[in-house]
């Protein structure tokens, strides 16, 4: 593909709105432009300084499309790198299909999803990290996600790994080179240092690996589910969670029998919470059939939110459920509901913590119907999700968690062979491995597919 031509996308949201920006980049998109605008008070695009506007007519054919303001940035002071022009019009879809179409005629082609932004990365503007952080920004719904994809837009935690990535290529030179004097028997990489390097550069990957599972629950949302016996008050929780009126409530066991799901924003972390079939034996073939999709969704959460009620539920009934969905990567919080109807005949649960999960360390006490204690169960979420200060540090993207531990993976298998005296050869196979890995996060390393495949993502204008 041509990365020269000049293109053109509508950059704002489609649809109609008050302003519309129309896009253009490439080596020329001055000279398309100019026979269509017309300034007002007849300036020559021609001596357009950067970081300048100009306001005028769009024309065709001596026909008024629209007035419009025409920005435009000179090559080395644009996103893309390329000369660069926005015009401003307004946000009628019908003067923006106009504006493009005729556009179009002066050897100007549409842009492909993210190609903005591609140009940008392949004219060194920034890395691929830095691109990836425009969509992430883009697509940001929290603050938290926000920050990260700002902090990430300015550097994170990238320059580290091209260091590291430096110190590694350094390495494989010194090994490489002794391997043109191999019948010299000279040492020109210590081997000492490389494994000290190696173990510096694992740590950083695995602090980064660790980073990911909060990174992931910013930017995707954290899934919760809540279960437990029908008339729990599931619902009831997560009306009173979202704050409307989202689930149907009633006293007729087996209400909910599909899933219902929505989310909130907590302290900038995005929670995703499904409400869940009532978990017993039933011979209702349509409630079957919802139970089966509660443990589905359960099996898929990061949270299980037991429910159970205080006088309705045996502490054999609690602890099997829980050994059930019990899993490694599943936090659990497990929730004994109204409390407000607690009395002398209640049955009390007294041994369920010793006979649980470790995980499982407090019975949580709310009223979903006196709407009590509720800040209890927020507060545990936001305790199970913590994110570490140092937004830096934290990786949020699944690309660059996978070319992390394939780096790991290399590193481990050069540690061995230096161990087990393999010659240099061989360890410089491992090396360029991790040192790839590496490469691909940072776009030192890339190719059209995987080019392809990030920036397909991106929106079309960006």
């Amino acid at each position: 593909m041509d990365f020269k031509d000049d293109i053109v996308a509508i950059s704002t949201p489609s649809g109609m709105g008050a302003i519309s920006v129309i896009r253009l980049t490439g080596d020329s998109p001055l000279k398309k432009v100019e026979p269509f605008f017309k300034s007002k008070k007849g300036t020559s695009l021609s001596n357009i300084k950067s970081h300048t506007l100009m306001y005028g007519d769009f024309i065709y054919n001596d026909q008024i499309i629209d007035e419009v303001v025409l920005s435009y940035f000179a090559k080395d002071k644009s996103f893309t790198g390329q000369e660069t022009i926005e015009i401003s019009c307004h946000g009628s879809t019908y003067i923006q299909k106009t504006i493009i179409e005729k556009l179009l005629t002066n050897n100007i082609r549409l842009a492909k999803p993210g190609e903005f932004t591609m140009r940008a990365f392949l004219n060194g503007k920034f890395d691929l990290t830095q691109a990836e952080a425009v969509s992430d920004l883009i697509y940001s719904d929290s603050a938290s996600m926000h920050k990260i994809a700002l902090n990430q837009m300015r550097g994170g935690f990238q320059n580290d790994l091209k260091n590291l990535r430096d110190e590694l290529l350094h390495f494989t030179s010194m090994i490489e080179l002794e391997l043109d004097f191999s019948e010299e028997d000279v040492e020109f990489a210590n081997k000492k240092e490389l494994m000290s390097l190696i173990e510096k550069v694992k740590l950083k990957i695995q602090d980064l690996k660790s980073s990911f599972k909060y990174g992931n629950a910013i930017k995707n949302g954290v899934p919760v589910a809540i279960a437990g016996k029908p008339n729990s008050g599931k619902s009831s929780l997560l009306n009173l969670l979202l704050n409307e009126e989202k689930a149907i409530v009633s006293n007729i066991p087996g209400t909910t029998r599909d899933a219902i799901e929505d989310t909130i924003i907590l302290d900038g972390i995005k929670f995703r919470f499904v409400d869940t079939a009532g978990l017993r034996n039933t011979d209702d073939e349509i409630e079957s059939k919802g139970i089966e999709i509660t443990k589905s969704k359960i099996s898929k959460a990061s949270v299980l939110i037991y429910l159970f009620d205080i006088n309705d539920s045996t502490e054999s009934e609690i602890i099997n459920d829980l050994k059930e969905f019990s899993r490694d990567d599943l936090s659990i919080i497990l929730v004994r509901n109204k409390i407000d109807l607690k009395n002398e005949s209640s049955t009390e649960i007294k041994s369920i913590l010793e006979k649980c999960d470790d995980k499982v360390n407090e019975i949580l006490e709310i009223s979903a119907i006196q709407k009590k204690y509720l800040d209890v169960i927020k507060n545990k979420l936001l305790e199970l999700n913590k994110v570490s200060k140092n937004e830096d540090t934290i990786v949020t993207n699944l690309r660059h968690f996978n070319s992390l531990s394939n780096a790991e993976s290399a590193l481990i298998e050069i540690e061995k062979g230096i161990n087990e005296g393999l010659s240099g050869d061989l360890l410089s196979i491992d090396l360029r491995k991790a040192i790839d890995s590496i490469g691909e996060i940072t776009g030192q390393i890339t190719n059209d597919e995987i080019l392809g495949n990030i920036f397909s993502n991106f929106c079309i204008g960006k």
